[in-house]
């Protein structure tokens, strides 16, 4: 009978239990967090946007040296092709043309990838700055895990990057056919061109379609960059767990520095009691608030406070001052000004030179009758 009441009342405590390590990530990504995850190389990045920003460099850099390039292309060919004096096509004149050809592209070329190499780093630097982690390097056993592999083709990761590259695929196949059409007339034409003529027709139909090419995948890109950064403070959430976790560690549990404040309360506490014995009066309310005060003529420009407190630490601070012979001086006004207008350790104010001096005057006579 009792086993049987047992199964029924069977609870699974840790229903009742606070949100552990695998409490839900609902709470944003601390500064630390992220500083953690950049050391390690976690980073965002979209590679659309650099592929728009590095295509439209390139088209616009080649479009700027199209001029250089054809008079160049045309100087050489008179010279190494169309000259019709030249006979003697040895081995040695060959390898010359064959390097001369190489400066010839070294040079024409050289514009281009200097522009998109810069493109390029700039526009990763405006994304991720300047990032060092040889963790990315790491062999990891998860990255050869068919498991894994397949839990990653199939997931919303990669249906994004299936859906960004379909799109991209149809919106390039429309922008060359829409151009194609427009420059249509012109292709039966080319017959009666001139090379160089035909080849300048022919560079501005290709930067026409690569720039809208350029500023479509432009527009990609900006998307992609938004929703890395979206995927990404999603990857880095954390529980309330975890970033109550991670404040004990950086400002050390709140208990244990309840504590410490505790105890520095209390060694500040004595070390002021301590000096109660040293003071030469003792300024009172006469309950509510004790201010102790100490004065050295030849030491001090002014009386210092070397104690004070209100109700129970002021009864403390009398308490002693009766067992060590200082003077108890009741006045109300004073006492709450002092406490009010000092810290332990302040010269009174100037204001208060008057009010204190005549205190310290009846103490010095008190002391002069028992004396």
């Amino acid at each position: 009978m009792q086993d049987d009441i047992g199964k029924r009342y069977l609870f699974n405590l840790q229903l009742f239990a606070g949100e552990g390590d695998t409490g839900e990530k609902t709470e944003k990504a601390t500064p630390r967090r992220k500083e953690e995850a950049r050391k390690k190389g976690q980073v965002f990045k979209s590679t659309d946007l650099n592929s728009a920003v590095i295509l439209l460099v390139g088209t616009v850099t080649l479009y700027v040296t199209m001029t250089y390039m054809i008079g160049s292309l045309k100087g050489f060919a008179s010279v190494y092709i169309l000259d019709r004096t030249l006979t003697d096509f040895s081995n040695e004149y060959i390898y010359a043309m064959y390097i001369e050809a190489l400066l010839l592209m070294g040079k024409i070329l050289m514009p281009v990838f200097l522009a998109t190499f810069i493109a390029a780093l700039f526009i990763t630097y405006l994304q991720v700055g300047f990032v060092f982690s040889a963790e990315v390097l790491t062999p990891k056993l998860e990255r050869i895990n068919p498991i894994e592999g397949f839990k990653r083709v199939f997931s919303k990761r990669a249906l994004v990057e299936l859906a960004k590259a379909l799109f991209k695929v149809i919106i390039t196949g429309y922008i060359v056919y829409s151009v194609f059409k427009k420059y249509f007339y012109i292709f039966p034409r080319f017959v009666d061109m001139e090379l160089a003529y035909s080849i300048k027709v022919l560079s501005v139909i290709i930067f026409e379609m690569a720039l809208k090419v350029g500023v479509v995948f432009l527009i990609i890109g900006v998307l992609d960059y938004l929703y890395q950064m979206y995927e990404y403070e999603k990857s880095l959430k954390m529980s309330k767990y975890d970033v109550k976790q991670e404040y004990k560690q950086t400002e050390g549990d709140p208990l244990v520095k309840s504590k410490q404040r505790q105890i520095q309360r209390e060694f500040a506490m004595r070390r002021m009691m301590a000096e109660v014995p040293q003071a030469d009066v003792v300024i009172t309310n006469p309950t509510h608030f004790a201010v102790a005060l100490r004065y050295k003529f030849k030491e001090m420009d002014a009386p210092v406070v070397v104690a004070r407190g209100q109700d129970f630490i002021a009864l403390k601070i009398k308490e002693i001052a009766r067992d060590n012979g200082v003077v108890i001086v009741e006045n109300p006004l004073l006492a709450r000004t002092l406490y009010y207008s000092t810290e332990i350790g302040d010269l009174i104010p100037e204001e208060l030179y008057q009010a204190v001096a005549e205190v310290l005057a009846f103490v010095y006579k008190q002391k002069k009758r028992v004396i």
